[in-house]
């Protein structure tokens, strides 16, 4: 009897040192842990908060298309509605590349094109425009049509103050369809304004 009291009393010792082992570990393994997670956490904070001294996109006056035909047809129904696409086709274009902000000028523009055949022969009427509606750019394209079946689509982005043109290009087309419009002013963007990697 004198030797299963000790017994009895080790055995409960022997569990609460097992627990406290236990404990002790999952402390341990915690500590090792949460410093990672903090510094992750922070990681990802920086990554997400904008920086201090990051320059927003230059603000881009959009004047959209006009359309310049020099063949002997005369401008169709269906070429005044592409134009009107294509309008909306670059101001996603431009607003995606996340390059500019864009400030529609629609409504100013079709007052212009009122007064003037276009808008790339004002002799720089866009500019003043851009300008008073805070923009540090402008600008305008154009669709030449020489044939039903040879055209071309050509874009300026130029300095609002100077004219300079900063970006844009032409690319030539062949067929009068909404699709080779369409896919003629994606091809333009990508080679002549989005920044191209070595």
């Amino acid at each position: 009897m004198t030797m299963s009291l000790p017994a009895a009393c080790d055995a409960p010792a022997i569990r609460i040192s097992k627990g406290t082992a236990l404990a002790h570990e999952a402390n341990d393994r915690s500590a090792r842990i949460l410093p990672g997670l903090i510094t992750l956490l922070g990681l990802a904070l920086c990554c997400l908060t904008p920086r201090p001294g990051a320059a927003a996109p230059p603000r881009l006056a959009d004047f959209g298309f006009d359309m310049d035909n020099t063949s002997p047809a005369p401008t169709t129904a269906e070429e005044k509605a592409r134009i009107g696409r294509l309008d909306t086709q670059l101001a996603e274009l431009l607003t995606k590349s996340g390059l500019y902000q864009v400030v529609d000028l629609a409504g100013p523009a079709a007052g212009m094109r009122a007064t003037t055949v276009n808008i790339r022969d004002c002799n720089g009427c866009e500019r003043p425009v851009a300008l008073q509606n805070k923009a540090e750019l402008a600008t305008y394209g154009w669709v030449q049509k020489v044939s039903d079946l040879i055209l071309n689509i050509n874009l300026v982005i130029e300095d609002a103050k100077t004219g300079k043109q900063v970006a844009g290009g032409s690319v030539d087309i062949r067929g009068n369809t909404d699709e080779s419009w369409s896919r003629g002013l994606r091809f333009l963007f990508e080679e002549h304004v989005l920044p191209q990697t070595p």
